[in-house]
């Protein structure tokens, strides 16, 4: 019998698998509701193929305002509000001015980060095991706030080198970490660059400032024999090639509404994963049941066609979409005969 390993090692090697892979990650609000359905472990119930974790921080990814108040702030110094249905929003970055002096980044390696990757490793055997070693582009947004980062791009650009080389540091050595805490099969990043229509800066400034970085930390999982993950939103065609040249192996989650995804997968199809492709704008929130179940069998046949595709809804499932459709749309992803 063929492991959920073996399974996503297959579709990245654009093999045909007899059956599309799927994903599907929740916000707390809909997790709720699709445990409401499947049961509490859904992991097990929806036979995910892949299962990922990341090192804990001293602010969840959902911080409940109930236990942590209305504001949390991050290892980082960065003060974000909290929410019931979401991540909340960054609202207080750290550095208030394009210099780096008198600030100090976090330990890497601190104890509270770490405890619980050993033991997960161990536990995922036989699943593909990723693992989010954190964000670059997106964390420097996060300490320096987004219109400030940008205007420094063109104002202050060795400061932003200096940031970003810095974060790579952090997340480079945060790898070298876990590697040596557990066998798991790839490293995701989570580092968004696109908006609906477009870069948000010059495809020539994220080749200066983004581009080398990535190169490094996609560099150091390949000597390690891992793959590489990244998460986007937006529309990035202008840098999916640049993406490959560095060696990234799956793209997530290639949202339709900001991309033609069929002409990505005609274009780069044979040297990219794809992962991703539900509409979570407009099918997921607003369709029918019949329609998402037709969408699903759409994007099973034509981007799993040859391998290099993993079925997943476009970002993070989130309160808006009713249950009926998240049934279907799973139901639909499970079946092996479609």
């Amino acid at each position: 019998m063929t492991t959920d390993r073996e399974w996503i090692e297959r579709t990245l090697g654009h093999e045909e698998t007899g059956a599309v892979p799927y994903n599907f990650m929740f916000s707390p609000p809909a997790a709720r509701r699709v445990k409401s359905h499947y049961g509490d472990d859904l992991e097990a119930a929806l036979a995910l193929p892949i299962r990922m974790t990341a090192p804990d921080s001293v602010k969840p990814l959902y911080a409940s305002p109930q236990e942590f108040g209305d504001t949390l702030a991050d290892e980082f110094g960065v003060v974000w509000s909290t929410s019931e249905i979401d991540r909340g929003a960054p609202i207080g970055p750290c550095l208030d001015e394009p210099m780096l002096l008198g600030y100090s980044f976090p330990d890497p390696g601190a104890a509270y980060r770490l405890a619980h990757i050993a033991e997960w490793c161990a536990g995922q055997v036989g699943h593909y095991r990723i693992i989010w070693v954190g964000d670059l582009w997106e964390r420097a947004t996060f300490m320096r706030g987004m219109g400030d980062l940008l205007t420094d791009v063109a104002l202050h650009p060795a400061f932003v080198e200096a940031l970003l080389y810095n974060l790579t540091e952090y997340i480079l050595e945060t790898m070298r970490i876990l590697f040596g805490l557990g066998d798991f099969e790839g490293v995701a990043l989570s580092d968004d660059y696109g908006t609906q229509k477009g870069l948000v800066m010059a495809p020539d400034s994220w080749r200066r400032f983004i581009k080398p970085c990535l190169a490094k930390i996609y560099g150091l999982a390949k000597e390690n024999g891992r793959s590489t993950f990244l998460h986007s939103c937006g529309n990035i065609v202008s840098i999916i090639g640049d993406l490959i040249d560095v060696g990234l192996d799956i793209l997530h989650p290639i949202q339709p509404e900001a991309m033609d995804i069929l002409e990505l997968k005609r274009e780069f199809g044979n040297r990219l994963t794809f992962c991703g492709g539900v509409a979570t704008q407009t099918l997921l929130v607003s369709g029918t049941p019949e329609e998402v179940r037709g969408e699903v069998q759409r994007l099973k046949r034509e981007m799993g066609r040859g391998g290099g595709y993993i079925l997943e809804p476009g970002i993070t499932l989130q309160d808006d979409v009713p249950l009926d459709n998240m049934v279907a749309m799973i139901d639909e992803a499970m079946r092996r005969d479609a």
